[in-house]
């Protein structure tokens, strides 16, 4: 099987995301208030035991996020470690910030986070790695000098360049197309825009514009109304294109059920389960997105392997996660899940998440 995307039998992955642990020996990370190992990674220890990791993503009962986290309860159910889940209900930048204060309190070994702000976290996280405690940022990366990995679905580059394909592939190679993004500070939003900006400005990309980015917070009935808001004030728009699972949901539910569907797409990130009847119906044609519980799977392992001295956060170092297969941690202490699936009427059956 793939280290890349399980899904049952099914090899895949993709757009739409983790937590660690562990360390021994540590120093002050200079300018930045926390602390990282200087001890060399040592690849043939034993996994430790008990590891307790706690899971704070961008906010709860966000289905995706939903679906993240299970398959890092699934790990530490395999690791013998313990899973804690804990969470707002809002995605502000500033809200998980007493939910890092209290883990601190509450002596987790790892901290595994889907930040809402590159930034604002880094304090907190900071003090976390100054108690000891791992830090793994998972799906939506925290300031790089303030957590021990990031665990990323897919390349940054490799998610950008698959929106703008899915844009010109829908629009017919031209027309206005319009962002609805999750929250205005989201790092990992903010970066595949980036990307998708630069591929835009490319002569091959020139029967493309991009006339807005609008921002739905993550929140359904808000990226509802941002869909609606886009239809009315850009008449000639062909394609939305969504790269959060809970805006491209809510624009195909708007665009179902008015005049314009069959006259401008859908598409972006999303999981199979929540567009299929959007997908059968005809008003998406195809998005995309990794297996989001792999992303909190493979969170885990690595808070684990961190734990447990396996690995520090280091180019180069190797792990082995589970049923996913073998790691090797790149630039930065990023960790690829995988790259991207593009979902369709042919295969959406295939799939059940």
């Amino acid at each position: 099987m793939s280290r890349r995307f399980l899904t049952g039998a099914v090899s895949a992955g993709l757009v739409l995301v983790l937590a660690a642990c562990g360390g021994t020996t540590k120093n002050d990370n200079a300018g930045s208030g926390g602390q990282q190992s200087t001890a060399a990674a040592n690849p043939g220890a034993a996994a430790k035991e008990g590891v307790k990791m706690a899971f704070l993503p961008k906010q709860l009962n966000n289905p995706y996020s939903d679906i993240e986290v299970s398959g890092g309860k699934e790990a530490l159910g395999e690791l013998k470690g313990e899973y804690k889940l804990v969470g707002p209900n809002d995605a502000s930048a500033s809200s998980q910030v007493s939910y890092i204060n209290t883990l601190i309190q509450q002596q987790q070994d790892v901290i595994g986070i889907a930040a809402n702000d590159p930034n604002a976290v880094c304090p907190s996280l900071n003090q976390a790695r100054s108690a000891g405690i791992k830090v793994v940022a998972f799906d939506s990366d925290a300031a790089k000098d303030c957590r021990d990995v990031f665990i990323n679905q897919a390349t940054t580059q490799g998610i950008g360049e698959q929106l703008v394909k899915q844009a010109k592939e829908l629009s017919g190679g031209s027309g206005e197309i319009a962002i609805l993004s999750a929250t205005p500070n989201a790092t990992n939003q903010n970066a595949w825009i980036d990307v998708a900006k630069k591929e835009l400005a490319k002569p091959e990309n020139a029967g493309l514009k991009l006339v807005k980015i609008a921002y739905g917070n993550d929140d359904d009935q808000k990226s509802f109304q941002e869909a609606q808001g886009l239809l009315q004030s850009f008449p000639n728009l062909k394609v939305i294109v969504s790269p959060t699972t809970v805006g491209i949901a809510a624009a195909a539910r708007y665009v179902s059920t008015s005049s314009y569907k069959g006259k401008v797409a859908v598409t972006g990130l999303g999981t199979p389960n929540q567009m299929r009847a959007f997908v059968k119906d005809g008003t998406v044609k195809q998005f995309a997105l990794w297996n989001p519980a792999d992303i909190g799977y493979l969170a885990a392992y690595a808070g684990v392997a961190l734990k447990s001295g396996q690995i520090t956060g280091k180019q180069g170092e190797k792990f082995k996660a589970g049923k996913l297969g073998d790691y090797t941690i790149g630039e930065n202490g990023e960790i690829v899940l995988g790259p991207p699936t593009t979902f369709d009427a042919n295969n959406i059956d295939k799939f059940n998440f």
